[in-house]
């Protein structure tokens, strides 16, 4: 039976997984999900692949790791059924979202190198001094507050709110990133890694680490378009099913 399933190129689900660390089943389900074409069957019933078919996974499994398992599988779905104006839309959005957080990186490591020292000896303040000294409005730092950007403790006598020198500090980052344009709920999570590390200096592991990220993403987007290509070129799409968003068929 294998001999005769790979006469021609024919290959077996079972032939196309172990090329690729995946089993039979895991063939199965990305054709029934539209990431491989449809497979033809023998006259028992049994799927028969071909090098068309191990293109496709190929690119799929390339595709994973540049856009993620639901892009990729939305890519190659759009390209079986002809719609590649889809799938470069899909690929292009993937591109912009990766020059967004590159931009979002950026904006942190240049809030993070503005941030001058705050010495203890400069004592606390309360949030009308500190709203004039960063430009703000004082219901603007309270507005921060609910969001847990900032978190000040009350004085027990007045009920005044008090910022520490650390307060002080995580309020300058949010504003050096308000003015970059980034939301409070983007601000909030990176304030309280600042916070937990006890301080700055500790996140340039962390940022050195979204770095390498980015950058594998971009390798990573760089042999999914080879691979996409390729399989592109090797077996051009069928015609369209009208669900394209190619400017070209307008």
């Amino acid at each position: 039976m294998r001999q005769n399933l790979q006469h021609g190129g024919r290959l077996r689900p079972v032939d196309l997984a172990r090329a690729h660390g995946l089993s039979a089943q895991a063939v199965r389900n990305y054709e029934a999900a539209g990431i491989l074409p449809g497979a033809d069957r023998t006259p028992h019933g049994y799927r028969t692949y071909t090098p068309r078919h191990a293109q496709a996974l190929r690119a799929f499994l390339a595709l994973v790791p540049a856009h993620g398992h639901q892009t990729a599988t939305s890519i190659m779905q759009a390209v079986n059924r002809g719609a590649t104006g889809d799938a470069l839309r899909l690929i292009d959005e993937s591109h912009a979202q990766l020059l967004d957080d590159r931009r979002t990186l950026r904006a942190v490591e240049v809030a993070l190198g503005d941030l001058e020292p705050v010495p203890p000896e400069r004592g606390d303040t309360f949030v009308g001094p500190l709203a004039r000294r960063l430009g703000l409005r004082p219901a603007t730092l309270r507005k921060w507050e609910r969001a847990g950007v900032v978190q000040p403790r009350r004085d027990a006598r007045t009920g005044y709110r008090v910022y520490r020198a650390a307060d002080v500090r995580d309020a300058r980052l949010a504003h050096q990133l308000r003015r970059g344009g980034y939301r409070l709920e983007q601000i909030a999570p990176l304030i309280a890694q600042v916070r937990s590390a006890g301080g700055v200096a500790p996140l340039e592991s962390m940022l050195g680490d979204w770095r390498a990220r980015l950058s594998a993403r971009s390798r990573a987007m760089l042999a999914g378009a080879a691979a996409l290509d390729a399989y592109l070129t090797g077996w051009p799409a069928p015609p369209g099913d009208g669900a394209t968003t190619d400017l070209s068929t307008r």
